[in-house]
C-alpha cells in the first residue's frame, strides 16, 4: 500500500483537482445527462488524457498503480468522468500496443491533448459477454475495408473522434475478429440511440451504426483473427481501472455515511454512537480497504505482464463492494438517503454499473475459476 513520493503527489494533485473543479457540478450534469467538457479539458491540462501514452508522444506513461490511483480519485468525485477517461485510455492503449509508428504519430499526440476522444467498440446488441458472436463485418475490397454492423453500449459514443472497432473479416467465421482504427468522421458512421441509464447519466452511452463505412487497409491494427486476443489483453488493464473506480465510489459513499452519522442525532446523541450504525461503518471501512488492497495488488502484478486472474478478482470484489457500501450508505441516511438532496442516492445508482461493464461479475468469476483449473 505504500506509494512512492511521485505517486503520492499525483494522488494529491488529482484529489485537489476533483474537489475544486468537479464536485460542485456533478449533480447538474447528472440531472441534465450532459458531460462536463470543461472538466475533460482540465484533465488534459494535467496530462491525464495521456495516462497510457508513451512519453515520446507527449504522454504520461503511467505505471499501473498510478493509473489505478488516478481512476480511484476521479471516480470518488464523478464516476462518469472516470469512465470516460478509462475508455479513452483503452483506445490510446490499443494504438500504443497494436498501431504502426504512423498510427502512433498521427493519433497519440492529439489524444494526449484531449481531442480526439477515444471510444472502444466491442459489444453488440446480441454479443455482450461473448463477443465472438459479433456480427459486424469488415470486408476487404480493393485495398479498403468496408464495414457494416451495429455496436452498442459505447462510452464516449457521441463525443469520440476515433473509434477502436472490433469486427469480423468474415461474418460467419468467429475466428476472424480483427481490430481496426476508424476515424469518427468517416462517411457511413453514424451515432445511434443514446441510452437513458439508471446511473452514470453524465456519460454518453450510445450505439454506433456502420453503413458501408470505408477505411484504408492500413487502418487494420491487428492481424486478421487476433482481435479478441487483443481486446482481452487491453481489457485486463481496463478491469483494473474499473476496480479502482469502484473503490473510489465506495470510498465516497463511506465518507458521506460517516459524516452524516456524526451529525445526525437520534435519542439524544449522534447515530454513530449507536452500535447498529457503528458496526455498519466498521464493515464498510473494512470492505473498502480490502477492495483497495486487492486492486493495488492487481495493478502491481499487471505492471510486469498480464495477470487476468488478479484483474478479475479485483474487478469482481471491488465492484460488488461498491454496490454493498453504497447501499449501506443510503441506509445510514435513512429517508434522506433516498432523495436527490444527498450524494449517496447517486452513488447507489452509479455503483451498480461497475458490476456490469467491461465484464459482468459473473464473467469475472468465470475467469477466476478458469485460471484455478488450468
Amino acid at each position: 500500500m505504500e506509494l512512492t513520493d511521485n505517486q503520492q503527489l499525483i494522488q494529491d494533485t488529482v484529489r485537489e483537482f476533483v474537489e475544486k473543479e468537479v464536485a460542485d457540478t456533478v449533480d447538474e450534469h447528472d440531472a441534465a445527462q450532459t458531460f462536463p467538457e470543461d472538466v475533460w479539458d482540465g484533465l488534459a491540462e494535467l496530462d491525464l488524457t495521456g495516462l497510457t501514452v508513451p512519453e515520446e508522444y507527449g504522454g504520461f506513461d503511467a505505471d499501473k498503480v498510478t493509473y489505478s490511483i488516478v481512476n480511484e480519485e476521479i471516480a470518488r468525485g464523478h464516476l462518469a468522468v472516470a469512465t470516460a477517461l478509462s475508455v479513452h485510455c483503452l483506445a490510446t492503449s490499443c494504438i500504443r500496443q497494436f498501431g504502426t509508428d504512423e498510427h502512433k504519430e498521427e493519433w497519440l499526440p492529439k489524444m494526449v491533448d484531449g481531442r480526439p476522444v477515444g471510444a472502444f467498440a466491442l459489444s453488440e446488441p446480441d454479443a455482450g459477454s461473448n463477443p465472438a458472436e459479433m456480427s459486424t463485418e469488415a470486408r476487404l475490397e480493393d485495398g479498403e475495408y468496408v464495414i457494416n454492423g451495429k455496436k452498442q453500449w459505447i462510452t464516449n459514443g457521441k463525443r469520440a473522434g476515433v473509434v477502436i472497432l472490433f469486427a469480423k473479416t468474415d461474418r460467419d467465421d468467429p475466428d476472424t475478429v480483427t481490430q481496426f482504427l476508424v476515424p469518427k468522421d468517416t462517411p457511413g458512421l453514424e451515432i445511434g440511440k443514446k441510452e437513458d441509464k439508471l446511473g452514470l447519466r453524465a456519460s454518453d452511452t450510445t450505439t454506433l451504426l456502420f453503413d458501408d463505412v470505408r477505411i484504408p487497409e492500413e487502418n487494420r491494427l491487428t492481424e486478421v483473427g487476433d482481435g479478441l486476443k487483443a481486446a482481452f489483453s487491453i481489457l485486463t488493464g481496463g478491469r483494473i481501472a474499473i476496480a479502482s473506480q469502484a473503490v473510489g465510489v465506495a470510498q465516497a459513499a463511506l465518507d458521506a455515511a460517516v459524516s452524516y452519522a456524526n451529525e445526525r442525532e437520534q435519542f439524544g446523541e449522534p447515530i454513530s454512537n449507536h452500535q447498529a450504525i457503528a458496526h455498519k461503518l466498521a464493515d464498510m471501512q473494512t470492505d473498502v480497504q480490502a477492495a483497495r488492497l486487492l486492486t493495488r495488488d492487481a495493478a502491481r502484478k499487471n505492471d510486469g505482464g498480464l495477470d487476468p486472474q488478479a484483474a478479475s478478482m479485483a474487478k469482481y470484489f471491488a465492484s460488488e463492494t461498491a454496490v454493498d457500501v453504497a447501499n449501506e450508505a443510503v441506509q445510514v441516511h435513512g429517508g434522506y438517503g433516498y432523495t436527490k438532496d444527498f450524494d449517496v442516492e447517486r452513488y447507489y445508482r452509479d455503483a451498480k454499473i461497475t458490476t456490469i461493464y467491461e465484464g459482468t461479475s459473473e464473467i469475472q468469476k468465470e475467469v477466476i475459476a478458469r485460471h484455478l483449473t488450468e
